[in-house]
């Protein structure tokens, strides 16, 4: 008993000078607070889904798996991205301002004026840096599937971006059921396999193929099975044309007939009842231009409820195999050692461009129905429009603007050392790629992130992972806001509004219905110099006089498809020479035939 006794005390001292030493007790804290084993990472993005979308978050839609997920892991509450995808992941890939990265805004709004300029490139720049890159120079197996539209071509692509494997679609968007464009922007659906151009099997739907070929990769390296691996899974849900088996749709039927204007009053109580939103917060007065429920025929509610149902069902497709691929890691014994981050790159999609006579004779030409009998499957054309997209979006207006309902979005995180927990803390997409980078612990080198890592706010060991204090900027296409402590500046620019800043404290008024510029003018004027900081250090343009993102759509679509069809108006202006010239030949030779 005395020699272990004495071999106790021997190890006191022993420790009591390591301790003494400031190099040792770093050492020694390190190991403390360093994994047992480096971490594997999954992101989960869906494509503009709003802020409660998904069930954990009030939705109609079964999302089992996405709820175990927050069930068990952080959900947050006040989680922002920015209006629009590219920006949004760039920013998510980079931890940069979106501005730096190169994808200002996205190159399918972008003005001729801004075209090329710093920012506004719409690739990623050089010296811009993705998470895949260095935790692939920390020894991580990199994956990618799913949408991209980071750049197009050799070295916009994500092998020359730190990624091992990777099968993406380069574009906005693109049909979920073949290997066909959704607008006339795009002459096809480019999909690419490492960099090179890739074709989509027969018995295509994208959430089942983006699921599939990520577990064909993993299974393809299993002799690199003991290095850790980042899994980046971009799904299409619920990007329009949205779309899903007819029976997954089925479970909603029924579930949309009473309107959006029920609908956006159900989800901002659920969101209040689950605690994502403060209780009593008022929500705003629909934006004049929205339609009310009531003014619309019966066929056309009828049609509105069902591509609504259609919605839910691709949400619920994306939950299935998103639950096959965490079946999957669980029968090879890696799921336990995975963080999985869910989220949404922007809010809720509004664009209805079936109204426009241009757009339906394309769909005419191509082949695309809007049929109650077939909607959402193949051949159909489905989006919810801007009414739906505001009831879903549960906030100010939707995607494209820096309303609430444009960048507030859903965060899920789960994994080792992420206590269960609802997170209120403001946190911003360029938060998740330090957060990421010290879990798996790579270094955080070179270049500068904008981020703030949340890891210790995950791990339940401080309240934020930003200080509240601190300003947040966000500008995209003139929708620009500003984030300190409880307030938010926003701007939003026509149609949609008259480019005036406005003032509301957004902790106890998420709704944004109280502008608070008139009143504390002291407070507008700090937050506006704040903003103006923000755009100077990043390089925001002004946007080009009168610009209208919807007139820029149209203008750059014509563009593309003069580009893309230029044989066409050639030989129809070929025609029309010869048409003219053969008049001007006959009415000559009538002038001669005629007598002196």
């Amino acid at each position: 008993m005395k020699i272990i006794a004495l071999s106790r005390a021997l190890a006191g001292l022993a420790l009591a000078a390591l301790i003494a030493s400031p190099a040792a007790a770093q050492q020694t804290r390190a190991a403390a607070a360093a994994p047992p084993q480096r971490p594997n990472i999954v992101v989960i993005i869906a494509d503009d889904a709003g802020f409660t979308d998904f069930g954990a978050y009030g939705g109609e839609a079964h999302t089992p798996n996405i709820d175990a997920l927050a069930q068990r892991g952080a959900q947050f509450s006040r989680y922002y991205s920015s209006p629009l995808c590219s920006p949004s992941r760039a920013m998510l890939l980079s931890g940069m301002d979106n501005h730096r990265t190169g994808h200002a805004t996205i190159i399918e709004v972008l003005a001729p004026e801004m075209r090329g300029r710093p920012g506004y490139t719409m690739r990623l720049e050089p010296g811009v840096v993705t998470i895949a890159e260095r935790l692939r120079q920390s020894g991580y197996r990199t994956y990618a599937t799913g949408k991209w539209h980071l750049g197009h071509g050799e070295g916009d692509l994500p092998n020359a971006h730190g990624f091992d494997r990777s099968f993406v679609l380069d574009a906005s968007g693109a049909d979920n059921w073949e290997e066909r464009a959704y607008m006339p922007y795009y002459q096809t659906a480019d999909w690419f396999e490492d960099g090179e151009r890739a074709h989509l099997p027969e018995n295509f739907y994208s959430s089942q193929f983006i699921v599939d070929r990520m577990i064909r990769y993993l299974d393809a390296d299993s002799a690199r099975a003991n290095e850790p691996f980042f899994a980046y899974l971009a799904f299409q849900a619920v990007h329009i044309p949205v779309q899903a088996p007819r029976e997954i749709t089925a479970h909603y039927r029924g579930a949309y007939e009473g309107g959006w204007e029920q609908l956006r009053a159900n989800r901002w109580r659920r969101a209040q009842e689950l605690g994502l939103l403060p209780t009593g917060a008022a929500i705003d007065a629909p934006h004049p231009s929205l339609r009310p429920w009531a003014s619309i025929s019966g066929d056309e509610q009828a049609l509105y409820a069902r591509s609504m149902e259609v919605h839910a069902g691709m949400l619920e497709a994306m939950d299935q195999s998103i639950g096959r691929f965490i079946s999957y890691l669980q029968s090879r014994g890696l799921a336990e050692n995975t963080i999985f981050v869910v989220t949404s790159d922007n809010g809720p999609e509004p664009s209805n461009p079936i109204a426009d006579p241009d757009f339906r004779r394309w769909m005419s030409l191509t082949g695309y129905t809007r049929r109650m009998e077939d909607l959402g499957e193949r051949g159909s054309f489905v989006m919810i429009g801007p009414e739906w997209a505001n009831a879903t979006a549960t906030g100010s207006l939707y995607k494209f603007t820096s309303g609430e309902g444009g960048l507030h979005v859903p965060l899920i995180i789960a994994g080792p050392n992420v206590i269960q927990q609802r997170i209120d803390a403001r946190a911003f997409v360029t938060d998740i790629a330090p957060t990421l980078l010290e879990r798996a612990g790579a270094p955080l080198n070179a270049p500068a992130m904008d981020g703030f890592s949340m890891s210790a706010l995950l791990a339940g060991e401080t309240p934020h992972g930003r200080e509240p204090l601190i300003p947040l900027g966000v500008e995209v296409s003139g929708h620009s806001a500003l984030y300190r402590g409880d307030f938010k500046l926003v701007r939003t620019p026509p149609p949609l509004g008259d480019s005036s800043w406005r003032l509301y404290n957004i902790t106890q008024d998420p709704g944004e219905t109280t502008d608070l510029a008139a009143q504390m003018p002291e407070l507008l004027a700090s937050m506006l110099a704040d903003y103006q900081a923000y755009a100077e250090r990043n390089g925001v343009l002004e946007l080009p006089p009168g610009y209208d993102p919807q007139a820029q759509v149209a203008h750059n679509t014509r563009m593309k498809i003069y580009q893309h069809y230029w044989y066409i108006f050639a030989g129809i202006g070929l025609v029309g020479l010869l048409l003219i010239g053969g008049v001007i030949w006959l009415v000559m030779r009538l002038f001669k035939k005629r007598p002196a």
